[in-house]
Formats: C-alpha cells, structure tokens, sequence
C-alpha cells in the first residue's frame, strides 16, 4: 500500500501521528516505512525533510514504488505508532525556496518564453539554468516584479487535475508528462508541474533577491536566495559595507565612489613606486660594471623583480649574471646573453632542488635550498665571483 502523502494535505505539518508498516536494516541505519507521512523525500529540485520518529532521527527520505522510505538511526518496531516531527525550520526554508523559484520562472517564461533547464536549492541560495539570455539591467525588473508578487500574499494552489481536465491546463514543464500530473499555480505569476512543496500564500516568501545572472552554456545561470536566506545575505553584505564606509571615512551609501578613489591613489602610488623600484635597480646594476660573473641576493624581490633586475645586470656585467629573491621561497633567474646556461643551470636542478627553464641564455625558476646555501653554491661554481649582496 502507498504511503499517504500529508506533506500534500498540509504543507505546515510538522508533527504527525503514523504507523510502522516496515523496518528493515540498510547501509547507514533502517528503512523505516510509515501508513503516512509529512516527511517530503528528495525530489523536483528540493531537498528531502529532516527530523524525528519518536526517539529514532530521520537521516535521509526518499522515494520507492510509491512508498517513502525514511532512513533512521535506530529500529522501529513493526505495526506500532510513532509521532514524527519535522524539521520546521529547514522545511519553511525550503519551500520558501521552491516558491521563490517558481514565481521567477514564471516571470521568465512569460516575458522571453525561456525555459527553466536546471534548479538547485544548494545551503546558501537558489541558482536556476535558463536557455536563453537576460541582461543585468533585465534583472533588476524581473526582481522587482517577483517581490510585488511576494507582497500581492497570492493563494498558492497545488493539486492534480483529472484526466478530462489535464489538456485544458496550460502548465511548464520541461517534458511532456502523462496523467496523474501535480500542477502548482500562483494567479497570475505561475502554472508548473511540480511534486515538490511550496508554501501556502506568495507573502510567507517574504523577499527574493537576485544576486547575479552569468551566462551559462547556452543561457544564462541566475543565483537568488528567498526568505530569510535573502534576509541574512543582505545584512552580512550591509555589515560589510558598513566596515568600508568606516574604513574609507565615508557615508554608508557613497562606498563606491570612495572605493574608486581610493584604487586611484592606489595605481598611482604603485606607479610611482614601479619607477623608484626601477632606478633603484639600474643603480644595483650600475655598481656590477664589468665585474664578469655576478651573484645578487635581495630578500625583497619579487619573481618579477628578480627577473627584471637579472636583465640590468647581465647588460652591464659582462658574464652571468645569477639573481636570488625572496625568503621562504625563494626565485632564482639566470641571464648570460652571450652563452648557453645549459650546463648551469640543470646544476642548479641538481644540487639546489632547482625547477624551472627558459630558452638558451636565460634560466628562471625556484629552489628548494636556503639562500646561504645557493650563495656557497655560485661561490664554488664561479671561478671568479663577486661578493654577494
């Protein structure tokens, strides 16, 4: 026999009375099924509920040959009753989701006539899969027209039509679907076939908000949270902002503008300091004249610095000029313009745990020594080196 589905009957049941009708012991615990349930199994985008038989927890719900299986973390005894009790919050949450969802698909639907190609209630927000585009500036619209839907408390409607009535209803859906067909309907906003469970009125959503629309495959992804999700997500991103009006010495509403500001100063100030760096490495090189092979450590460079640097110096120096950067890891560049650096530098792979390369003349990587101990390795390589820095 079927399991009746109270999650049907009643979408604000959260405890219930039911009889044990099987337990069988399962990977993970017991398939306990029940006469009835308000427990939703996993299905149609959403989540399964969670909660309690009596003292076992509910783990899992899921759906087989028209029983729902509840997996618990302990046995149940055969032919008794037990009370379940669901999860309240995480079941509102749910359907404050799937609601939210739908009355943005419907919106879509009616506007471009895209359709809904994949839905994920994931633990922070929604994202919903359309074939076909919407533009950042579309958004903002079809938000605002989802939450005056919210605030209109529309009746939501669920039910399965009778056979004779199934072809008169113009429903979504992302196939064709043979009765029996469940069909969710929001006035004006929405018709859908939909197993899943949705809050009774449009106004227990509270709030959409959408957060982004990125192209996808051959449409467009759009991440949206309902409800308190939306609620929460809000005033973590209003904390945030607040932090950076305190920060930037602005008001609450003009951090943009002073972030702006603030990335001007920034890219002028490292401007100016890319063209200090720069003199400050002619200036090195400068000193390396002449000297013939030449080892410089800077515990300051970057792998660019110390690629940059290396240049100057083998212009000026007249033999190899070996750079060393950094201090926890630490970046080696090799530059002989009149040379090949082959026979140095796989040295350098073998007895510094070297990695890197480069074309003919030049070698840039890390190793994996201490820099006391690449500076004694140039000292012995060098027949002639100069003092290192």
């Amino acid at each position: 026999m079927e399991t009746r589905r109270l999650f049907y009957e009643d979408c604000h049941l959260y405890s219930f009375t039911a009889r044990v009708t099987g337990c069988e012991p399962v990977k993970g615990g017991y398939a306990v099924t029940l006469d009835a349930t308000a427990f939703y199994p996993e299905g149609g985008g959403q989540a399964c509920d969670t909660g309690a038989l009596n003292e076992a927890r509910v783990l899992d719900v899921s759906e087989q040959d028209g029983n729902i299986i509840h997996l618990c973390d302990r046995e149940l005894p055969v032919g008794q009753p037990v009370i379940g009790s669901i999860d309240q919050g995480r079941r509102f949450d749910l359907m404050q989701q799937h609601t939210g969802e739908h009355i943005v698909s419907g919106i879509v639907s009616r506007r471009y006539g895209w359709h809904n190609v994949g839905f994920h209630i994931g633990a922070d927000g929604i994202t919903i899969d359309f074939d076909g585009p919407i533009s950042a500036e579309d958004l903002l619209s079809i938000e605002a027209e989802a939450n005056a839907a919210v605030w209109q408390n529309y009746p939501v409607k669920c039910w399965t039509p009778s056979p004779e009535e199934l072809p008169g209803i113009n429903y979504r859906s992302k196939k064709q679907l043979q009765w029996p067909v469940r069909v969710v309907e929001i006035p004006g906003v929405d018709c859908c076939a939909c197993c899943g469970v949705h809050v009774a009125n449009t106004g227990e959503i509270g709030l959409i908000k959408l957060f982004s629309c990125v192209k996808f495959h051959q449409g467009v992804r759009i991440e949206m949270a309902c409800g308190k999700r939306a609620l929460d997500a809000l005033n973590a991103a209003f904390d945030q902002n607040r932090q950076v009006s305190q920060a930037f010495s602005a008001k609450l509403y003009a951090t943009g503008e002073a972030a702006r500001k603030m990335n001007q100063r920034l890219s002028a100030a490292e401007y100016r300091c890319s063209e200090l760096e720069r003199k400050i490495w002619d200036f090195v090189a400068e000193q390396y004249t002449g000297r013939g092979d030449v080892f410089h450590y800077d515990s300051t460079l970057t792998p660019l610095a110390v690629r940059e640097l290396a240049d100057r110096i083998a212009r000026r120096c007249g033999g190899v000029a070996a750079v060393l950067g950094g201090s926890d890891h630490l970046n080696l560049c090799l530059i002989d313009p009149a040379g090949d650096l082959k026979e140095l530098s796989q040295a350098v792979k073998d007895r510094l745990n070297g990695r890197g390369g480069g074309k003919s003349g030049i070698f840039q990587g890390t190793v994996g020594v201490t820099a006391q101990e690449v500076v004694q390795f140039f000292a012995d390589w060098y027949s002639s080196s100069s003092v290192p820095n």
